[in-house]
């Protein structure tokens, strides 16, 4: 039995816990699925996983490659999809990067994985100022609307009105069952008049529904 600790071992998980609690507090600070304990024991048993894979197997890395099979299922758990949207997509990538980091410390290379960690989160403390700069350039969505009736004036009243909102529409399909009409539109233009466009849908009695 060997009761020796090895100092880099030490020094591995004391920098796993320094650059997963950075990545933690972030996670915690947004209120995250996984928050500053989850990401600081990911980063951690990465970390420790990678020690034992490099004392008990030498060369063999299979313990360090089933991290990553784990690590996986881990961010699964924090994936949600509902009707319209995916949720916890970025949450489930921090996880996998922090299991990157303490792999990076567990085989010793500190300094690298300081640097992935302030990298990590950078990206995560500028995406609402990129988000918001995407949001000013010009987007294209598709819509499905079905109308009440067959009255081919409402269509060409609401694309009208619509085109008179700053917004590019292109018509690519047009369908009717009985006295319902379903258009597809391709619509262009700014995040800010998209939203309006959902409004306007919403409010309009002539549609059905919409997609």
């Amino acid at each position: 039995m060997d009761l020796f600790i090895e100092t880099d071992d030490i020094v591995s998980m004391l920098m796993s816990l320094l650059c997963g609690g950075i990545l933690g507090f972030e996670r915690e600070y947004k209120n995250k699925a996984a928050g500053f304990r989850t990401i600081v024991l990911i980063t951690l048993g990465s970390t420790i996983f990678t020690i034992v894979s490099s004392h008990g197997t030498g060369t063999d890395d299979r313990i360090s490659a089933n991290i990553i099979t784990g690590i996986g299922f881990i961010g699964a758990g924090v994936i949600f999809k509902d009707q319209f949207s995916v949720w916890g997509l970025t949450t489930a990538a921090v996880i996998w990067t922090s299991a990157a980091i303490g792999m990076t410390t567990g085989i010793g290379y500190h300094a690298l994985a300081f640097v992935f960690t302030i990298l990590t989160l950078t990206i995560l403390l500028m995406v609402s100022r990129i988000e918001r700069l995407i949001g000013k350039l010009q987007r294209q969505k598709m819509v499905t609307v079905t109308f009440k009736n067959a009255n081919f004036n409402q269509i060409k009243a609401l694309e009208a009105h619509l085109s008179a909102k700053q917004l590019q529409i292109e018509q690519v399909q047009l369908s009717k069952d009985r006295d319902i009409i379903t258009v597809v539109w391709l619509i262009s233009g700014k995040k800010q008049y998209l939203l309006h466009m959902n409004e306007l849908l919403v409010t309009t009695p002539e549609v059905m529904s919409f997609k």
